[in-house]
């Protein structure tokens, strides 16, 4: 075998090219069909889990609408904030590997991933308040007090009406068995008074035409079902996210993506878009929608 021939055998590749692929172009367009698929199936899971708040939500607005006024919007709102700023972070990445700035591209990754742990967080400020005020819908998964010296201040609390516990009053935790807990009816007082309530509703919340404070705080129940459903599926979305940005740092930091290779940062730089996207549209469903309600 001559030299000549034995040559013939090493043939270019383009960096990042796999060898599946004729060149960078029918890789590139095969990368990108197979990302979008992957996000339509997202857009359809998670457009599910919306047309069911959607279908609950119009059958018991008063309910929702009690459920989100003890949401937090200040902490909601940072973490929309949050997510805003570090989707600029991860597009200024995808722009840093188009021209070729190893160093920068670093930098925002890590801004990037400084942001995604930043709305972990916050989400687990949130869960944790819930815990201690009885608001996970799952029986034993709250904060377990057993009567003591408070039990008493908690019997005449419980003796009221459900309406006359009013949004944000404050009375003794006593849960002994980690319970959903909910004695607020306040808003579907109010909403009665001035005929607010659906035919669902009327139904749904009443017994011997008085409110019925179980039958109510079923329906929030459904409500906080919802929230750690969505809330929670969103945040394992962006603890995956995270995964990838710290493959995603490790491979930038070895100089892989230039203005020839970039494709694994654009892809990636879509799925976070996505998962922001996401609590963009969470944000105002869940912590803003009946707020009004408050101010009459």
């Amino acid at each position: 075998m001559s030299a000549h021939t034995y040559s013939n055998k090493f043939v270019y590749h383009e960096p990042g090219l796999q060898h599946q692929f004729e060149d960078m172009g029918q890789q590139e367009e095969s990368v990108s069909i197979g990302m979008w698929m992957f996000l339509v199936q997202e857009i359809m899971f998670f457009g599910g889990l919306f047309t069911v708040y959607l279908v609950f939500r119009s059958k018991y607005p008063m309910a929702f609408a009690a459920g989100s006024n003890h949401l937090d919007a200040f902490w909601g709102g940072l973490n929309t904030i949050v997510l805003i700023v570090s989707s600029l972070t991860m597009a200024l990445t995808v722009y840093y590997a188009q021209i070729s700035k190893r160093n920068m591209q670093v930098i925002m990754i890590m801004l990037t991933m400084a942001f995604g742990a930043t709305f972990l967080g916050v989400k687990a400020i949130e869960y944790t308040d819930k815990y201690n005020h009885g608001f996970v819908p799952v029986t034993g998964w709250n904060k377990v007090v057993r009567p003591g010296a408070a039990a008493e201040h908690e019997e005449l609390a419980e003796n009221k009406p459900c309406y006359e516990h009013a949004h944000g009053e404050e009375h003794a935790y006593v849960n002994p068995r980690g319970e959903f807990q909910w004695t607020d009816c306040s808003l579907a007082k109010q909403a009665l008074d001035h005929n607010y309530l659906t035919n669902a509703e009327k139904i749904g919340y009443f017994s011997n035409g008085e409110i019925d404070a179980n039958k109510f705080r079923d329906k929030v129940r459904i409500f906080f079902w919802i929230y750690f459903v969505m809330t929670g599926l969103h945040a394992l979305h962006m603890v995956v996210g995270l995964g990838l940005m710290t493959w995603l740092l490790w491979t930038a930091f070895k100089g892989r993506y230039n203005m020839e290779y970039y494709m694994p940062v654009e892809m990636s730089g879509l799925y976070w878009h996505f998962v922001d996207i996401v609590w963009i549209f969470l944000f105002p469903l869940l912590y803003l929608l009946g707020r009004h309600f408050l101010h009459g």
